[in-house]
C-alpha cells in the first residue's frame, strides 16, 4: 500500500516536471520571437529612414553613403510595399512583381502585412517648404525566418504529444501484457491444482460403485465432479488461446440458464426471452456459460437474493445481443467502465474479478463487446454482450 502510494506521487511529480519544462521551453520560444521581430522592426526603420534621406537629398545630389549603403547594398529577407498617398504601389521587395498586376492579392497582402507588423510612416521635413512631406506608407511581413520559428512550438507541442502517447501506449501495453501473464500463470496453476483431487475423486466414485452405496448419492456425486471438471476445463482454456467452432448460441444461452436457475434461489424470478431459430456464432462453450455465470451471480448479488432477473436474445443484422437486466442496487455512471477493472468490486467481499474475466473472454477471446446498457440507481442495470454471427 505504502509503495503504491508512493509510486503515485512519483508519477505526479513526473507529470508536474515535465509541464512545467514543457512551459518553460514555449515560453523560451515566445521571448526569442518576440525579440527577433523587435530586431526585424529596427532593421526596418533603419531602411524607412534611409529611403527618407534619400529621397530628401537626392535631387541636391548630396546622397548620404551610410544611407546609400543602408538602401541599396544591405539584404533584407522581408517583402516590403510602399504605398504613395494615392494608394499606388510606389515601390517593392522580395515580392513576385507579377502578382502585384493583381489589386485583389495587392489589397489582401497589404492587409496581412498590416496584421502582421504596424506600418510605418515615411516622410522628411522639406526646409524650404517648412513641412513635413509624406512619402506613403511601408508595409512589410515577417521574414521567412520568423515564418518558420512561429511554427516551431507547434510543432514542439506536436513531438511531445506524440512521445507521449508512444510512452502511454508502450506502458499500457506493457501492463496488459504482464496482467495477461497474470491471468494465464494463475489459471494454468488453478487448472492444475484442481485436477489432482479430481482424479482421486473419480476414482473413489469407482469404489464407491461396489460398495452397494445408494446410486442417487453416486449421481450426485458425478453432477459435481462433471462440474469440477468444467471448472477445470475453463481455467485451463482461458490460460491460453481457446478454439472457437460454431455453436447455437442460444441453445448455449439456455443449458446455462437452466443450471443457474436451478441452482439459484426461489427469491429470484427468472424470465427468458430467446428467438426460435438458432443463431450460429464462433464460441467456446465452456467460456461462454463462464460469462453468463459471472453476469447472472453478479446480478444476484445486486438484488441482495431477491427479485427479478431477466435474459434476452435478439439478432440484429449480423450481430447477436445477450441481454442480462436485473432489479439490483444499480450502478452511477462513473463505474459503467470501472466494473471491468481487475479487482474494482461494488461488493463488501469480493476479489472483483468476475466482470474482468468475461470482458477477457468476450473481447479478447470472440472479438466481441461487453458493455453496461444502462443503469439506474435502486432500480437496476442492463449488461449487454454484442457478438458476430457467422
Amino acid at each position: 500500500m505504502l509503495f503504491s502510494k508512493y509510486r503515485n506521487l512519483t508519477r505526479w511529480i513526473i507529470v508536474a516536471a515535465s509541464f512545467v519544462i514543457i512551459s518553460l521551453i514555449l515560453w523560451n520560444t515566445f521571448v526569442f520571437f518576440q525579440h527577433f521581430k523587435e530586431e526585424q522592426r529596427k532593421k526596418m526603420d533603419v531602411w524607412a529612414a534611409a529611403q527618407s534621406d534619400i529621397s530628401q537629398n537626392f535631387l541636391d545630389d548630396n546622397l548620404n553613403p551610410v544611407s546609400s549603403k543602408v538602401f541599396f547594398d544591405t539584404k533584407y529577407d522581408n517583402p516590403m510595399i510602399v504605398v504613395s498617398e494615392n494608394n499606388m504601389v510606389s515601390s517593392f521587395r522580395n515580392i513576385d512583381s507579377t502578382k502585384l498586376s493583381n489589386s485583389t492579392y495587392t489589397k489582401k497582402l497589404i492587409a496581412q502585412f498590416k496584421e502582421e507588423n504596424t506600418p510605418i510612416e515615411l516622410s522628411y521635413f522639406d526646409s524650404e517648404l517648412n513641412k513635413k512631406v509624406s512619402m506613403g506608407i511601408l508595409f512589410y511581413g515577417n521574414s521567412p525566418l520568423i515564418n518558420k520559428l512561429k511554427y516551431y512550438p507547434l510543432a514542439l507541442l506536436l513531438i511531445i504529444i506524440l512521445f507521449g502517447a508512444v510512452a502511454y501506449f508502450f506502458y499500457r501495453s506493457t501492463k496488459i501484457a504482464t496482467q495477461n501473464k497474470l491471468w494465464s500463470g494463475m489459471a494454468k496453476e488453478t487448472a492444475h491444482q484442481i485436477g489432482t483431487p479430481l482424479s482421486s475423486l473419480i476414482g473413489w466414485t469407482e469404489i464407491l460403485k461396489t460398495e452397494n452405496v445408494n446410486p442417487e448419492y453416486i449421481l450426485e456425486i458425478e453432477k459435481d465432479i462433471s462440474r469440477l471438471q468444467t471448472i477445470t476445463e475453463r481455467f485451463s482454456k482461458i490460460g491460453s488461446l481457446p478454439k472457437l467452432e460454431k455453436a447455437d448460441i442460444v441453445a448455449e444461452t439456455l443449458e446455462s440458464y437452466d443450471y443457474l436457475k436451478t441452482r439459484s434461489s426461489k427469491l429470484i424470478e427468472f424470465e427468458i426471452f430467446v428467438p426460435e431459430n438458432p443463431i450460429y456464432v464462433l464460441l467456446n462453450k465452456q467460456l461462454f456459460s463462464w460469462t453468463i455465470e459471472n453476469l447472472v451471480k453478479n446480478a444476484i448479488d445486486a438484488m441482495k437474493g431477491k427479485g427479478k432477473l431477466v435474459i434476452a436474445i435478439s439478432q440484429l443484422e449480423d450481430n447477436v445481443k445477450i441481454t442480462i437486466t436485473d432489479s439490483g442496487k444499480g450502478l452511477t455512471k462513473s463505474q459503467f467502465k470501472r466494473i471491468f477493472d481487475t479487482g474494482f468490486t461494488t461488493k463488501k467481499r469480493g476479489w472483483g474479478l468476475g466482470l474482468s474475466l468475461a470482458k477477457r473472454i468476450i473481447e479478447e477471446f470472440h472479438n466481441g463487446k461487453i458493455y453496461v446498457l444502462e443503469s439506474e440507481i435502486d432500480k437496476g442495470t442492463s449488461m449487454q454482450i454484442l457478438l458476430k454471427t457467422t
